[in-house]
C-alpha cells in the first residue's frame, strides 16, 4: 500500500485502485467488477487480462502509450492509469531508491555491528531512517512478451518525492554531506526533488488529516456545507448505479481543498467505489533492507519499535520479496566468477562470456521512452538500477535453471520455472553488518555461518580503549571490537580468511594474545557463576568437615 499525491491533490495508490482529484473537477472510476470483488476472481485472470491491455507495449507501440521515464508532481496523474496496469499485468517488479542519507553519524553502542541481533541492527537503523528522507524512487516493470520465448520488456521510470507540506503536516529530513556528493557525482537532478517531487504520506498522516477535516478540526475549512456534500454523495451514487466498466464521472466546480474534502467523504460514505487487489508479484531489488524499512516509514506507517512487527508489516505488504544480493552471492561462489562490489558490475559479469548460460538466456528490451538505458550506462539513476535488478534477477534464475538440469536438456525457459529455482531465496533478505547475514521475512532468521568469534587478551597495555583495538588491526584485516572485561576484547569479522590471517599474524605476540572465544570458558557471566559455585562448594564442605566433628 502506498500513498502519493498527483499534482497538487492528494491520491491514494493501491493494487486495483483509481482515486484522485483534478484542479477544478473530481474524477471517479469504475473498476472491472472483477476488480469490486477480488475473491470472486482469479488473480492469473486478473493479471492476464492487464497484460493483454498492455501487450502493445513491447516497445513497438507509438510514444504516447508509454509510461514517460522521469514523473514528478506535474506527471504524476496522467502516468498513474498506465502504471497500474503496468504493475497488475508484470510478471515482476524492479525497485531501487535513493535517499537523502543512508545512517546517521552514531557513535559507539549505536553503530552497526556484526554482533548485533537482527533485532538490535533494526532498532539501530530505524534512527536513520526516521532522519532522512527519499528523493527517487525507481521501478522497473517486467512483463513476458505473449507469443515469444523467453523474451521480456522492462518499463523503467524515476518518481521524484518530496515529503508532504499540508496544514500542519510539515516534515522535517536531514541530508548528509556524503550522500549528496555521491549523487551528484552521478548526476542527480535535485531541482526534480524540490521543485516538482510528488507529495506523499503515510497512514497515520492521512488518518491525522481525515480525522481533522471530518471532525471540522481543521483550520483550513472548505466552503462547501453539509447539503452540497449531500449533493455530491446523491450525484455520484447514482452515476455508480448506472455506470458500466471504464466509465468517467467528472463533478465539475469542485476545487482546491474542496476537492481533497469531497474524496475523504466519499471514500467514507461509498467505500465499495474502490476495492483493493492484493494479489501480486514479486518485487526484487539488490542489497533492499534500507529500500523497505523506508517504504514502511514513509509510505505505510512509522517504524514500530518491534522488530517482529515490522516484519510480518512487510510480509503483509510485500508477500515475495527476492533481494538479487542474496541469489548472487551463493552462485558467485559455486561458479568462480570475478569478486563484485555493485550491482553494476553485477550485470556486466553476467552480461559477459563468463556466463555458461549467455547466450541462451533471457532476452531483455527496452519499452519506448525507456531506450536512453540501451547503449548508456546510468549508475545510481533509481530506474536504471531497477532495471538492472530485474535483469540480473533473469539472468541468474537463468543460470539456477541451467544448473539444476545440467545432466538432461532444459525445459523451455518461463518465469513460471525461474520462480521455482528461486524459492530458496523467496523473502530472504540480505543484512547489512550484524549478527545474521539475511532477514526472512516469512518466518524465523537463521543464524547462517559466520567465521569464529575471537578473543584478544590485552597486557602491558592499561587503558586501552576499544577503537585503539580497532587501529592495531585495520591495515591487516577489518574487524569490530566489543569490550569483554577490561583487558579483554572481543573481535568479529564476517570473512574466514581475516580470522585465520590475524591467528597466524599474532600467534605469539608478547603483548596481544588472541585465540578462540569459547563462551564456557571466557564468559565473565560463567566464570562469576563458577567462581560463586565454588565459594559455596568450599563453605559447604568446610560446614560438613566442622560438623563431622563435633560431638
Amino acid at each position: 500500500m502506498k500513498h502519493l499525491w498527483a499534482g497538487r491533490w492528494p491520491c491514494r495508490l493501491l493494487r486495483g485502485r483509481d482515486w484522485w482529484a483534478r484542479a477544478g473537477a473530481v474524477r471517479f472510476f469504475t473498476p472491472p467488477p472483477a476488480l469490486r470483488e477480488p475473491f470472486k476472481a482469479p488473480a492469473r485472470r486478473l493479471r492476464e487480462s492487464a497484460r493483454r491491455r498492455v501487450a502493445a507495449l513491447t516497445g513497438r507501440s507509438p510514444p504516447s502509450c508509454c509510461v514517460a521515464m522521469d514523473i514528478g508532481a506535474d506527471e504524476f496523474e496522467q502516468s498513474l492509469p498506465l502504471l497500474q496496469e503496468l504493475v497488475l499485468g508484470a510478471d515482476f517488479v524492479g525497485l531501487d531508491i535513493e535517499f537523502t542519507g543512508l545512517r546517521s553519524n552514531l557513535s559507539g553502542p549505536q553503530q552497526i555491528s556484526l554482533f548485533d541481533l537482527p533485532s538490535e541492527w533494526y532498532l539501530k537503523t530505524r534512527q536513520s531512517v526516521q532522519q532522512f528522507t527519499i528523493c527517487q524512487i525507481g521501478l522497473s516493470v517486467f512483463s513476458s512478451i505473449e507469443g515469444e520465448s523467453n523474451k521480456y520488456v522492462a518499463h523503467s521510470c524515476n518518481f521524484f518525492l518530496f515529503p508532504t507540506t499540508f496544514g500542519v503536516l510539515d516534515s522535517e529530513f536531514s541530508f548528509q554531506a556524503s550522500s549528496v556528493q555521491f549523487l551528484n557525482q552521478y548526476g542527480f537532478d535535485y531541482n526534480k526533488f524540490l521543485k516538482n517531487g510528488i507529495p506523499y504520506m503515510n497512514e497515520e498522516q492521512e488518518k491525522k488529516i481525515k480525522h481533522n477535516i471530518l471532525t471540522g478540526n481543521w483550520k483550513v475549512r472548505s466552503s462547501l456545507d453539509k447539503d452540497q456534500i449531500k449533493v455530491v454523495i446523491d450525484e455520484v451514487t447514482r452515476w455508480l448505479d448506472l455506470a458500466e466498466e471504464g466509465d468517467w464521472m467528472t463533478l465539475p466546480g469542485i476545487a482546491g481543498f474542496q476537492a481533497f474534502e469531497v474524496q475523504l467523504v466519499l471514500r467514507k460514505a461509498l467505500p465499495d467505489i474502490w476495492t483493493v487487489l492484493r494479489d501480486q508479484g514479486p518485487l526484487v531489488g539488490h542489497n533492499m533492507m534500507m529500500d523497505l524499512l523506508h517504504l514502511h516509514e514513509k509510505f505505510f506507517r512509522p517504524l514500530p519499535e518491534s522488530y517482529d512487527e515490522f516484519k510480518l508489516n512487510i510480509h503483509n505488504l510485500f508477500p515475495v520479496l527476492i533481494d538479487t544480493k542474496n541469489v548472487t552471492k551463493d552462485i558467485w561462489k559455486e561458479l568462480n566468477f570475478p569478486r563484485v562490489s555493485n550491482l553494476s558490475e553485477v550485470y556486466e559479469v553476467l552480461s559477459s562470456d563468463l556466463n555458461p548460460t549467455k547466450n541462451s538466456g533471457p532476452v531483455i528490451i527496452h519499452a519506448s521512452r525507456c531506450e536512453k538505458y540501451v547503449e548508456t550506462k546510468y549508475p545510481h539513476e533509481a530506474a536504471y538500477d531497477a532495471f538492472l535488478c530485474g535483469s540480473v534477477l533473469l539472468k541468474v534464475a537463468h543460470l539456477l535453471l541451467w544448473k539444476v538440469h545440467s545432466a538432461v536438456p532444459i525445459p523451455e525457459p518461463s518465469f513460471p520455472l525461474y520462480l521455482d529455482v528461486l524459492v530458496p531465496y523467496v523473502n530472504q533478505v540480505n543484512l547489512i553488518r550484524a549478527g545474521v547475514p539475511k532477514i526472512n521475512f516469512a518466518g524465523p532468521d537463521s543464524p547462517g555461518i559466520r567465521p569464529p568469534i575471537l578473543i584478544l587478551t590485552v597486557r602491558k597495555w592499561p587503558g586501552v580503549s576499544e577503537q585503539q583495538v580497532y587501529c592495531e588491526f585495520q591495515n591487516l584485516c577489518k574487524f569490530d571490537v566489543r569490550r569483554l572485561t577490561r583487558s579483554q576484547f572481543l573481535l568479529m569479522t564476517n570473512k574466514f580468511k581475516d580470522t585465520r590471517s590475524i591467528l597466524k599474524e599474532y600467534k605469539g605476540h608478547p603483548t596481544l594474545q588472541i585465540s578462540l572465544y569459547r563462551y564456557w570458558r571466557h564468559s565473565p557471566n560463567i566464570n562469576c557463576l563458577l567462581q560463586v559455585c565454588g565459594v559455596i562448594t568450599s563453605w559447604a564442605f568446610i560446614a560438613f568437615l566442622l560438623g563431622g566433628a563435633g560431638p
